[in-house]
């Protein structure tokens, strides 16, 4: 059996808050196979998104480890972080987080250029063509619709081939029918580049498509198990 892409062994987290300290996460352990794609689900405020975030690099486990692609996330600094972010993972949010100012080309060619990539631009107009967007190239966030702009968003986070895509709530701010369609579009993106892609969804249509479900309940695994 292949190496899980990602392991969390014993991942907890507490934060400190007005009122004192507040434990979110308890005991978290879980492993995701390369290519396979996972549903978070559960309540609000049952630690979904809070998880992702330690599975990103993106809030630090207050203990147990969290290991990716064999890298130990809780031996890094905050720049070791951002580095192997931007060179293995995609993160995808509920609320876009384009740049205002940059048009849907830029948004998508900046990360790549930031990499190092010198084809950014011509990788970018090829990720808007995959989804649909092309004629949207020069329009900045303010002209696109919500699911335009999710859309990008996704072409973004998937233009640099990355190994892990990670999705908080990715159709929460959609109508049906754009909901629907960054679905496919998730999912088509896994199968285009290969990627194991990990979703927070409050959706069950869009957890019935994954591989496996995890179902969590403050904030611990309460059950986890194969979609149907």
């Amino acid at each position: 059996m292949a190496d899980p892409v990602l392991s969390l062994k014993g991942a907890s987290l507490s934060l400190d808050g007005n009122a004192g300290r507040v434990d979110i996460l308890h005991d978290i352990t879980l492993d995701v196979a390369p290519g396979e794609t996972l549903g978070l689900i559960g309540p609000s405020g049952s630690g979904k998104s809070s998880l992702l975030m330690l599975m990103g690099g993106l809030e630090s486990a207050t203990t147990g480890t969290i290991t990716v692609l064999a890298q130990d996330l809780t031996k890094m600094s905050e720049d070791q972080l951002a580095l192997f972010r931007r060179n293995n993972m995609g993160v995808v949010f509920q609320s876009f987080h384009l740049i205002p100012t940059m048009t849907a080309l830029e948004n998508i060619a900046t990360p790549l250029e930031l990499a190092g990539h010198r084809d950014a631009f011509d990788r970018a107009e090829a990720e808007l063509e995959a989804i649909g967007l092309a004629d949207r190239a020069d329009h900045y966030p303010s002209q696109m619709s919500g699911g335009e702009q999710q859309r990008v968003a996704l072409a973004r986070a998937s233009a640099p081939r990355p190994k892990l895509l990670l999705a908080d709530e990715p159709t929460g701010n959609l109508d049906a029918t754009n909901g629907n369609a960054i679905m496919d579009l998730l999912f088509g993106l896994r199968d285009r580049h290969g990627a194991t892609l990990i979703i927070v969804t409050h959706s069950h249509e869009l957890a019935a498509r994954c591989d496996r479900i995890v179902r969590l309940r403050d904030g611990r695994i309460d059950t986890q198990k194969a979609a149907a």
